[in-house]
């Protein structure tokens, strides 16, 4: 781009200049919140052909839509706003995406420095305001008129560095502070200069284990014939390879492979051919038929499932290895003996080269427990109506191809529990690094657009509903007929129901349960989408509603009424058997 745009404002100049070289270093999505001095922002990035941009009127709304985005298309995404408090709603979302290794580049429009601490409006603190929640943070130098060309050329830089750390070995989001001195406008007419293929761009390779590494656990593994892998959440979808990686390290060493939802590894022809385990969290909270695993190899995030985090730390495996890419350590009980940060797909594949023992006895044993156990969550399920019957029967309506974003609380771990492996393909997403229930619809609205071809269910509680119901908007504004909500209304925070306080207390209901009492089909009607309401046990109705949004054609929310106190208790119930099953044959 040259030095000098038509109308030789110097804010234009700094703006098309870093669009330019974001989207040089690959940037293809831009989330925007309207104001006054983010303007050469929005102007640039709507007027580069190869950057897609959103324009959404709530910042928080914004920012966890760019969150599902940037998980579900696999590249960063930008986040523009202007200066003041509209910086300060993008927090839980940047939070979310530090802890869960998801690629943003935040850019947030500031005042000029004379302004700064100075009473000006809508003027705060916004030098690096997310504080350790950015992997790196910038307030840039103001635009100049004749500025060196060594400025704009640490413009281009500071974008190609912006995308190359947010994308690096370890993902996360990057915060760019910009000061803009008035005039923020261009003259008229506005004709953006942009040089095509210009800019540059940060990129890492892969970190390979070495020889030896694999050869030590190579050995490991051919001394112990109890172990499990144990796949936890992974920030948007793994690669295809490591996937496979995977199963084929479980086939080649006999472990079965505990699968969370998140990890990639519970839905996929794979689970056809190696041992893939998701009922787990019933199975392992008391008798088990077999002995706890020698050794444990772990991939991803923490897992979901508070049983299998429990029993790890209760039954202490004397080896449990985690590999992580990203190098970001994830062992909230301190049980993990050795860490490698090494390419998850490489180290599977490479371990697995050396393995050809395949499944014993042990893990046949282990399986054994899994069919049971999901044969006992089935026939329950099938019998008895409440809120986990209606999750699993929502997840059966997904097609192979599909999205699905599990909302946090109840939604996650019910999906994590009852809905078992199947060899369909469904891409799983959720909000776990900081596991918060703000900004679910967002980010569904996010994964949505990203793939616009294929359909995708969000699966949500009423109070997080509540939380996010400005992100219903993004549907009509951005064209999201793909989009299925399942609105799971039972009655408040079900999830506490679960707690010590829930037994008796005279004020759980006002504190903990705030149930919202709402009628949630005003809510789709007035942003557009159609709505279906199932009552009681209507398992009929809800397979067609499901089946006909899946299809297509219109946004739809799909309101389960049930009776939350009811639903624990049918809960605790289906637990009590699995753990009478378990003792009688343990």
């Amino acid at each position: 781009m040259s030095a000098e745009p038509v109308d030789c404002n110097p804010n234009l100049a700094f703006a098309e200049t870093l669009v330019e070289g974001l989207a040089a270093a690959g940037m293809r999505a831009v989330c925007i919140a309207p104001g006054s001095r983010s303007t050469p922002l929005a102007l640039a990035f709507d007027a580069h052909p190869a950057v897609e941009t959103f324009v959404h009127l709530d910042e928080r709304c914004a920012s966890f839509f760019a969150l599902g985005l940037a998980q579900a298309g696999g590249r960063p995404v930008g986040l523009v706003c202007t200066s003041g408090t509209a910086a300060a709603e993008f927090h839980a979302a940047v939070a979310e995406a530090y802890m869960a290794g998801v690629p943003l580049v935040v850019i947030t429009a500031d005042r000029p420095p004379e302004l700064r601490h100075s009473g000006a409006n809508q003027t705060i603190d916004q030098v690096k305001m997310y504080g350790d929640h950015a992997l790196w943070a910038v307030d840039a130098g103001l635009a100049e008129r004749d500025a060196p060309g060594a400025a704009l050329r640490n413009v281009r830089t500071l974008a190609a560095r912006s995308v190359g750390v947010a994308d690096g070995l370890r993902k996360g989001p990057v915060h760019i502070n910009i000061p803009f001195r008035k005039p923020l406008e261009p003259e008229a007419p506005y004709r953006p200069r942009f040089e095509r293929e210009t800019g540059g761009s940060a990129q890492h390779g892969v970190l390979m284990p070495t020889a030896g590494q694999l050869d030590r656990m190579a050995e490991l593994v051919a001394a112990h014939e109890r172990g499990w892998i144990v796949c936890g959440p992974w920030a948007g979808t793994p690669p295809t390879c490591l996937v496979e990686a995977a199963a084929k390290l479980g086939q080649r060493t006999g472990y079965p492979i505990f699968a969370d939802p998140l990890s990639g590894l519970r839905f996929g022809a794979h689970t056809e051919a190696a041992h893939v385990a998701g009922s787990y969290e019933g199975f392992l909270q008391h008798g088990t038929g077999f002995e706890a695993p020698q050794v444990v190899i772990r991939l991803g995030a923490m897992p979901t499932s508070k049983s299998l985090n429990e029993y790890l730390d209760r039954e202490a495996p004397p080896f449990q290895v985690h590999i992580r890419s990203s190098g970001v350590w994830a062992d909230d009980s301190h049980r993990v003996r050795s860490f490698l940060q090494v390419d998850e797909a490489a180290f599977c594949k490479g371990l697995a080269d050396r393995i050809h023992r395949g499944p014993g006895s042990w893990a046949e044993s282990v399986m054994a427990a899994e069919r049971r156990c999901a044969g006992i969550q089935r026939a329950f399920l099938e019998a008895s109506w409440f809120d986990a019957a209606a999750v699993a029967a929502s997840v059966e309506a997904l097609p192979a191809g599909a999205n699905l974003v599990a909302g946090n609380s109840l939604p996650v771990r019910h999906v994590d529990q009852f809905a078992g492996p199947v060899g369909r393909r469904i891409r799983v997403f959720g909000n776990r690094g900081a596991s918060g229930i703000d900004g679910v619809i967002s980010t569904a609205m996010g994964v949505a657009a990203a793939g616009r071809d294929a359909p995708t269910m969000l699966i949500v509680g009423d109070v997080s509903f509540c939380h996010d119901m400005n992100g219903l908007l993004a549907a009509s504004r951005h064209g999201l007929d793909n989009i299925t909500i399942v609105l799971l209304n039972n009655g408040g925070g079900g999830v506490f129901r679960r707690l010590p306080i829930a037994e008796g207390h005279a004020q759980f209901e006002r504190l903990f349960l705030t149930p919202p009492e709402l009628d949630f089909g005003q809510a789709a009607a007035l942003y557009g989408f159609a709505f279906v309401r199932i009552e009681e046990e209507d398992r009929a109705g809800l397979a067609r509603a499901l089946g006909a949004s899946v299809k297509g054609g219109k946004a739809t929310i799909v309101e389960v009424r049930t009776d939350g106190a009811r639903d624990e208790k049918l809960r605790r119930k289906l637990m009590a058997e699995i753990q009478k099953y378990g003792e009688e044959n343990s």
